[in-house]
């Protein structure tokens, strides 16, 4: 929202897990996670007997999404985020990571082909090459002329020193109101909708439940918080 056009993001997939174990403690990792950051979870896929055997499956699916445009990967990944996050989805199979294509608005036949293609395997391949020796989730900035900065557990205002000092602008009058970043986004949390509204406290939960309450905002609530979506 700062940064708009000054910024091109590029999604590279690092593999979380070849194959899951020791769920208890992703269990206490989501819940310490959300914790901090004020992200809905609900953990109990790990509990429920049907958790995913590993992430390499979905990390592949987002590169076939990536084939159908930029916009087609960024929905997917937030789909498949809040499928494995928030609705205990088990998003580790070719069918169920089709399904979840078409319900984020692809294309589902060309993303199945896509899906079992060589080139997006290698794809996934060069990703995890480049993202190897990281701490992840990392985020990595890249200037025109090539000056690099890789950050981690870093705040957000160290991510936007280091979006400054490799030439980006940031707008003065960035921030929309709830019912805009709704429309723009099309679901969010209450922690999203604080920082790209730039309303702190209670203020952007307290407009979210207002606008509900005039049937304009849904909400979707989440074992560990809510998400909210246009009417």
């Amino acid at each position: 929202m700062e940064f708009a056009e000054e910024l091109e993001i590029t999604y590279v997939m690092g593999g979380l897990a070849r194959e899951f174990d020791a769920h208890s403690e992703l269990v206490l990792d989501w819940l310490e996670r959300s914790a901090e950051s004020g992200m809905p979870v609900d953990p109990r896929i790990w509990a429920a007997g049907g958790a995913p055997r590993s992430s390499y499956p979905a990390c592949i699916a987002v590169k076939a999404a990536a084939e159908q445009g930029r916009e087609a990967e960024a929905r997917y990944l937030r789909a498949l985020r809040e499928g494995f996050m928030c609705a205990r989805r088990k998003l580790d199979g070719p069918e169920a990571l089709v399904d979840e294509a078409r319900r984020a608005g692809l294309d589902g036949e060309r993303f199945r082909i896509d899906l079992e293609s060589n080139a997006t395997l290698e794809a996934f391949g060069s990703d995890l090459e480049d993202s190897r020796g990281l701490q992840l989730p990392a985020l990595g900035l890249i200037g025109q002329d090539g000056e690099r900065w890789v950050g981690g557990e870093h705040s957000y205002e160290d991510w936007r020193a280091a979006a400054v000092a490799l030439g980006a602008t940031p707008r003065e009058s960035p921030w929309p109101d709830v019912s805009g970043a709704l429309r723009r986004f099309g679901r969010m949390a209450t922690a999203e909708l604080e920082a790209v509204c730039d309303l702190s406290g209670p203020r952007a939960g307290a407009e979210a439940w207002r606008l509900a309450s005039e049937w304009r905002v849904k909400r979707l609530p989440v074992l560990a918080g809510e998400l909210w979506e246009p009417a």
